[in-house]
């Protein structure tokens, strides 16, 4: 038992000390070409696209998740805020065209200096691209689903989703706001 806790404390500190050596490991070598990360790399590929109107771009990610229960004796049921996160992630939404089921991607992008990024997410529009399907791949091959909507106006993609466990409706609130680009506004005269 004692090895078993051992091996986990071992592959738990690894894991979190690989990005700090791949960040000394490069910061100490030097380098003969100018670098890039893979947020800067983002921008580039968003920069050469001419419709600002896309869902592609860099987001940050807000959580709200509502739990919807019935007391033991209670006739109706109550409905609590159980958790609430603002700006808690970034990631990048990219369109990808290597396969049919999917036209966006999501990709976390909270941490550099990583050698690859988990695909967390995959984006489908249903009609003229206002309402998109999020497959969300959770830990342990977990998956949600969210229904959202695009306010092109504001950059803004507005997503819910809700699982049910036992008697208990938790429902998750997404709101992904856009970073980058930015909506390019005309000068009128």
């Amino acid at each position: 038992m004692r090895l078993f806790i051992f091996l986990l404390l071992a592959l738990g500190l690894f894991s979190c000390s690989s990005e700090k050596t791949y960040q000394s490991n490069a910061a100490r070598s030097k380098q003969q070409y100018e670098q890039i990360n893979f947020v800067e790399l983002m921008k580039k590929y968003m920069d050469k696209n001419t419709v600002n109107e896309s869902v592609e771009g860099i987001y940050s990610v807000s959580l709200v998740v509502v739990k919807k229960s019935k007391g033991l004796f209670a006739s109706e049921a109550k409905e609590r805020v159980v958790l609430q996160k603002d700006n808690f992630a970034q990631v990048a939404i990219i369109r990808d065209n290597s396969r049919n089921n999917r036209e966006f991607i999501e990709i976390p992008i909270d941490k550099n200096y990583l050698p690859s990024y988990s695909i967390r997410g995959e984006f489908t529009s249903l009609s003229e691209g206002n309402i998109l399907v999020l497959k969300h791949f959770e830990p342990k091959g977990k998956e949600l689903i969210y229904s959202f909507t695009f306010d092109r106006e504001k950059d803004i993609l507005d997503g819910i989703g809700t699982e049910t466990n036992g008697g208990v409706i938790y429902t998750y609130k997404l709101t992904f706001a856009k970073l980058y680009p930015k909506k390019q506004t005309v000068a009128t005269n």
